[in-house]
């Protein structure tokens, strides 16, 4: 998606180019808003509605950014705003969906040890405040170098470092507390 030259893109139409980022982020948007919502229900209403804001802001896009940091732009920056709104402050949302990863060929019991360890970790990243665990989450879950993240997170490269380091730190005492 991100090599469309600008001509390729106005060819191109608003709805296919909305389907190729959902094609090949969707999952992805989806599993960003659930680091800040929680809840997988909430998480899948926000990651449409992060698609329908970037349909009609399509025509804006200035390919200052690749089309990924783009998104991942409006994507946080939606999710912070839900989180701001007076629904998500006043309604109680439980917690669900935490995402599982354990290898298919393991034992009954390596599996059980591999969630629990997983759910421990997802729990101690869900309580960091946001702007460490959206550090901790685009650069282990979506893999981004310093210099993506500062484009996505709108930041200094340092002080993404410095909130890294400091998810890192806040993450280690809240493990080994419990």
């Amino acid at each position: 998606m991100d090599s469309y030259s600008l001509e390729q893109t106005k060819l191109l139409s608003y709805e296919t180019i909305i389907d190729e980022l959902m094609t090949d982020y969707g999952q992805d948007i989806l599993q960003l808003v659930m680091q800040y919502v929680h809840n997988l229900s909430v998480a899948e209403d926000l990651t449409q509605e992060i698609f329908v804001k970037c349909y009609k802001a399509l025509p804006t896009f200035h390919f200052n950014s690749s089309m990924k940091t783009w998104l991942w732009r409006i994507a946080i920056n939606h999710s912070k705003d839900y989180l701001r709104s007076w629904y998500a402050r006043n309604v109680d949302a439980t917690e669900e969906g935490l995402f599982t990863r354990v290898k298919s060929g393991d034992c009954v019991e390596q599996k059980v040890i591999q969630q629990q360890q997983f759910d421990e970790l997802a729990r101690a990243v869900f309580a960091l405040p946001v702007k460490y665990r959206e550090v901790i989450y685009l650069c282990y879950y979506e893999e981004q170098s310093m210099k993506e993240m500062a484009d996505v997170l709108q930041l200094n490269e340092s002080t993404v470092k410095t909130r890294l380091r400091k998810a890192k730190q806040l993450l280690k005492k809240r493990l080994e507390r419990e």
